[in-house]
């Protein structure tokens, strides 16, 4: 099937056009991939059979890419977002017990329906702000059972035909109980026995590890991405969020796609991203909620050269905000980013930190035709403004999937 979208304004994230906006261009979907992308051609209409649809002036992007979230699981921690709010730090609330770890119980107990449903709410928030692909963690259940629940709720969202879902495992999150003073162990648990049965399942993409003094060192994170390259996987971390460790520059010597967090990398790990083309992705939502006052290098990866990526981090604990434009907002404002460095934090640098470069996240002929439609004048203002419905429809795979209430 062959469909026309004609006048409109185009923003392919593209390495010759890049945020520059192409005014009264077309773009030409075939078989759900972009076939033409870019002005206005006569001619070239006429030669085409297919829908025509007049996209009215519409800003047109590609879909946005949310490459962080833990979309997946039960419960709720509004009590420890109070106890923060009263000086209770984030470290004392995870080793008291709370944290994670409160989250696990309920997530263990909880049927795939139930964590479906909960999921599929959550992303009815992510999906008003344009997004096509999200990336979905495990980390909740902390068991080979628990770890598989989770990630085959994630494939099954994946399934919907308005929505593509990269998975990951990542079972490395938390300690769980059962294996308390017994870290080692546990990462053991992970390599040997989740990594095998998530690949052998076709269940996760990738894998990740929370590298932390709360978490796990260095080195029981390289027993982990070991693991995963052995299985062939890809790998990502969760690092330099609370200190710096190394994790970071371990990750990318081991050909991670992306580490994540990063406020407390220092130089020595900003060359390691560097050299590796790691993506560094940045999560302002966690550093806003927590209150963080250490912001990432922001500076140096960009004297470096590190792509940066933005994402929502949604999460129970430190980070529950469905909105990727929240983000964008936040790392301009947070962060200093500019609005063309947001834009391509949530398409092309966001699209590598999942390895899906060569798919999604611009508009190029032969790419997925994964697009949003906005009613704004600029792509300036998807950073600017928050609250207010401009989305007017979402594209995957060149199918439109509109808003209830833009129709």
């Amino acid at each position: 099937m062959e469909r026309i979208l004609t006048h409109l304004n185009l923003v392919t994230m593209a390495p010759d056009h890049g945020y520059q906006v192409i005014e009264n261009a077309m773009v030409i979907i075939r078989e759900g991939k972009i076939s033409y992308a870019g002005p206005y051609q006569a001619d070239l209409l006429s030669q085409t059979k297919g829908e025509v649809m007049d996209c009215q002036q519409a800003l047109v992007t590609p879909g946005l890419i949310d490459c962080h979230t833990h979309l997946v699981f039960a419960g709720n921690r509004a009590n420890e977002f109070e106890q923060r709010l009263n000086g209770v730090p984030y470290e004392t609330i995870a080793k008291a017990g709370g944290g994670i770890l409160s989250t696990v119980r309920a997530t263990r107990d909880a049927t795939e329906d139930e964590l479906f449903s909960l999921a599929m709410e959550r992303l009815a928030g992510l999906k008003r702000d344009g997004v096509t692909t999200v990336e979905i963690k495990s980390g909740y259940g902390l068991t080979t059972n628990d770890e598989l629940k989770m990630l085959r709720v994630a494939r099954r969202i994946g399934e919907q035909a308005d929505i593509k879902v990269s998975t990951t495992l990542l079972a490395a999150h938390a300690l769980p109980p059962e294996f308390a003073g017994r870290s080692d162990d546990y990462i053991t648990l992970v390599c040997d026995e989740i990594i095998p049965a998530a690949a052998k399942e076709n269940l996760a993409d990738a894998v990740d590890v929370f590298c932390e003094g709360i978490g796990f060192s260095t080195a029981q994170s390289a027993r982990v991405f070991e693991a995963a390259n052995a299985h062939g996987l890809m790998i990502k971390g969760h690092t330099e969020q609370l200190s710096n460790l190394g994790g970071s520059a371990l990750a990318a010597r081991m050909g991670a796609k992306s580490v994540d967090h990063i406020e407390y990398l220092d130089e020595a790990g900003v060359d390691a991203l560097a050299a590796h083309n790691t993506v560094a992705t940045l999560l302002p939502g966690a550093f806003y909620f927590l209150r963080e006052t250490q912001q990432p290098p922001i500076a140096l990866l960009r004297e470096k050269g590190v792509p940066m990526a933005i994402s929502t981090d949604f999460n129970p604990g430190t980070s529950p905000i469905a909105s990727l434009r929240t983000m964008m907002n936040m790392a301009c404002t947070f962060f200093r980013l500019t609005p063309e460095e947001c834009l391509r934090g949530v398409t092309v640098n966001a699209a590598q930190a999942l390895g899906m470069q060569e798919s999604c996240g611009q508009i190029q002929v032969g790419m997925a035709a994964d697009l949003a439609l906005w009613r704004v004048s600029s792509p300036a203002e998807l950073s600017y403004r928050m609250g207010v419905p401009d989305l007017i429809a979402r594209v995957v795979d060149g199918e439109f999937f509109y808003q209830p209430d833009n129709r």
